[in-house]
Formats: C-alpha cells, structure tokens, sequence
C-alpha cells in the first residue's frame, strides 16, 4: 500500500537515489530530459530536484534531515530540511503526470509531509494520525498521485507542524500546464518566505516564538544573502512565492505595474486580473505575478518595513532627539568601545561597523554604487539589462542610469521659509446632546 505503509526492505531497492545540494546561490534551471517538456523555473537562493522515470511514473526522493544553511555571508543557522537545504528542493512536474515521492526521515523525530494547493487522495494528504501513521526516524513512506491541476503548491510536515516548519522543514512544488505554450514566460522565479527567531550569537531557531520573529527571509536568505533576479528589457517575468509565516507580507516591486497571475486555486483569467506594484501575501497563500521588464536596478521587497532589516531588539527604546553626550563620555570611560545610536535615527547603523556577536549579522546592511543600502531581511534587486542574454542569470553588475535620468543634489540658493497663517479663532457655538440608549 503506496503511501500507507514503510516501503519493504526488498522495495528499498528500487528508491531512487537522493539528490543532495548545500550551495546556498542560485543554481541554474533544470531542463527537463525525460518525461513531458515543460519550461522550468528557477528557484531563488535554491535548486530543482532530480527525478527519474519508472515505467511512466515520474519518482522524486526527498530526505527530510537536519542541515545547516548560511542565511547570509557571515550567519549559518542549524535548520531542518531535507537534501542538503532548508528550503527543500523546488519540485517540477506537469499536469497529467502521476508522480511517485519517497520520503525518508533522517530527523529525531517522526514526520510526515502535506502537499499544500495540490488535488490527490485522501491517504496521500500527509496528516499525521489523521490520514496516515507517522513516519519514524530512519523509515521511508512513498507518496504516489496524479496531478490534476498545474499552478504553483508547497510542501511541509503536517507532523509536530509547529517545530518543524519553525525549523524550516518546507518547499515549493511547481506543477506546470500539459502544454508548454500555455502561460509562458521567459523568465519564472521562485521562492518561499519564511521566518526565525534566532537569538544574536546563537545559531539554533526558537521554535515557540509566535509573534516576534527577528530574521524575515525568502529561501531561508536575507540580505544581502538573497541573489539578484536577472532579467533582459523586455522579458515577461513571473516571480511565484509561497508564505509560511506566521503573518501577512505586502511583496512590493518598483520601477512596474505587475499582474497578479496566479493564486493558492491555479490561473487567473485575463478578464480578473488588474495592475498592481504590492501583492499581500498571507499565511498560507501563493501567489504569482508577471510584469514586462525595464531596464535598471529595481528594489524588490515586504513593506512591512520591520521585515527589510536583521536580527533586531523589541524592546530598545527611541532616542531620537535625546542629547546623551554626556551620559556617553561617561559610560565610554567604563566601556571603551560604546558607540552612540539612535539619538538621530537608525541610519548611521547601515555605515557603522560595530562589534557583533560571533554568528550574527548588521541589522541594517548593504551597499549599493552611491552607498550604504540600510536594508536586510525581505529585500532583493530586479536587474534588467538590454543585454541579457537569454538563460543567463549572472549578475550584471550595477546599473548605468542614462545622463539626465537620474536625481541630483540643488546647489543654488534655498528658497526662502515660510509659515502658514495661523488659522482665525472658532466663534461658532457647538450644542452637543447625549444620545440615550440605542433607539435615537
């Protein structure tokens, strides 16, 4: 019984073998070389998985087990996964296919994994208790269906959810159309959003945080972690994001006006769709936009602006206006390397280079050609160059903005000050009567 039962020792045979990356950049697409051809995506910060064909059946092994993955230059996180990476691999396949998933625990606890968005079987659904026993440490299950209905899907445990996917157990699952030509697009990312709490020089996720996470990430990356997404002038994009967080996230490109193409049920017909430059995200959901590229260096990122920054304090308090200069001259006789911040801001945290804790990164980092960046967390570049050649993805450098294109500093006289006139005195008589009870 295919998914309902460990595989046989006589069946471990035959599983196929698991593929295993720890490379933390973006790896090329994976072109399909059996099975139904299908243009693939390219996971961000991530990779696709292999797979073999069986008598017609297209077989994938993932390997759920814990991984270490370097959210960004300078921070690794002690994560859970599976092959190599939290994310999981993304895993490609077509509409019509009926694929075969082996699924071996190597965690110190038992799991099981739900296919989010995706039309199967009750006993394929991957509840823990509910639909299916649980898969042990060092056990296999297969998962075995077809695939109805293309769109963009996740998959996760539905077993001790709460650790788990606080660990970074997750990953995207692509279903593409039967024919290629449907929806085509000349470059499709991808990439999934989610969230740690992991305390400054520690290295291991606080799994029964609820609220007050501290590193927002996309692929388990935050910046300057997160690649580029490189496109030519002119491409049809389509970015497709999954969220796994415990809250909302307004995904805000410049420089466009986007489509929304796609959600958690499948395509949007033409006839629904209307121009956007932020898509809300909530827990749970998928979406996929599409825009026509122009070319520069586009800003792409949450709004919620606490998501653009790392590691951060709650509860440190506002100093902005606060004159401590003194207080300061004090406390640095006590603790040479004490440095002022906050009294004007925190934009002087994205130039200063502080002493941080080992295995910790700038809460505001980040340069760009002009300067510091002051960003973090939820924050990529769209680079669209003329020159882009098709199926490349390397990073182009920074863009040249054509001459008289770009903002400059006034050097001439400022104008003069002015004040409002103060408004004239009120000399109206106001009667106001309270209501009694809820009939008036």
């Amino acid at each position: 019984m295919l998914g309902a039962a460990a595989v046989t020792k006589a069946g471990a045979a035959t599983v196929p073998e698991a593929a295993v990356q720890s490379s933390p950049k973006t790896q090329p697409p994976l072109l399909p070389s059996s099975g139904r051809p299908y243009n693939p995506v390219v996971t961000l910060n991530g990779w696709t998985l292999p797979w073999r064909m069986n008598n017609g059946v297209k077989e994938f092994h993932l390997v759920a087990e814990p991984v270490v993955r370097e959210m960004a230059p300078g921070m690794k996180a002690n994560l859970w996964g599976y092959n190599g990476q939290s994310p999981g691999p993304t895993i490609e396949a077509v509409e019509g296919d009926r694929v075969r998933i082996f699924v071996t625990n190597r965690l110190p606890e038992h799991t099981t994994i739900h296919w989010h968005g995706v039309l199967l079987p009750n006993g394929m659904d991957g509840v823990g208790g509910l639909v299916q026993p649980q898969i042990a440490p060092g056990k296999t299950f297969v998962y075995e269906f077809n695939l109805t209905k293309s769109g963009t899907f996740m998959y996760h445990p539905h077993a001790d959810e709460m650790v788990q996917m606080a660990m970074g157990a997750m990953g995207m699952f692509i279903v593409h159309p039967k024919d290629p030509r449907q929806y085509r697009v000349d470059r499709d990312f991808v990439f999934i959003i989610n969230a740690y709490d992991i305390d400054p020089g520690s290295f291991t996720p606080r799994v029964n945080t609820m609220l007050d996470f501290n590193l927002w990430s996309w692929n388990s990356r935050v910046f300057p972690g997160i690649d580029h997404l490189v496109a030519r002038t002119g491409d049809r994009v389509r970015i497709r994001f999954g969220n796994l967080t415990m809250t909302n996230h307004p995904i805000h490109l410049h420089g466009h006006h986007f489509e929304v193409t796609g959600t958690d049920g499948g395509w949007i017909p033409k006839s629904a769709r209307w121009p956007e430059v932020t898509a809300d995200v909530a827990v749970g959901q998928m979406r996929a936009i599409e825009f026509d590229a122009v070319a520069g260096d586009w800003a792409f990122h949450c709004h919620k602006s606490h998501h653009t920054m790392n590691a951060m304090g709650h509860t440190v308090p506002t100093l902005i206006g606060v004159d401590h200069t003194g207080v300061a001259e004090k406390i640095s006789k006590l603790i040479p390397d004490y440095m002022v911040m906050g009294e004007r801001g925190m934009a002087d945290m994205g130039e200063m280079e502080m002493p941080l804790p080992e295995n910790t990164l700038p809460m505001m980092t980040g340069a760009g050609p002009y300067g510091a960046m002051e960003m973090g967390g939820m924050f990529s570049v769209v680079k669209v160059r003329d020159g882009q050649k098709t199926g490349d993805y390397s990073d182009p450098g920074w863009y040249q903005q054509p001459k008289g294109t770009q903002a400059w500093e006034w050097t001439g006289e400022p104008p003069p000050a002015t004040t409002a006139p103060s408004p004239a005195a009120d000399k109206n008589t106001v009667s106001v009567r309270k209501p009694e009870g809820h009939q008036h």
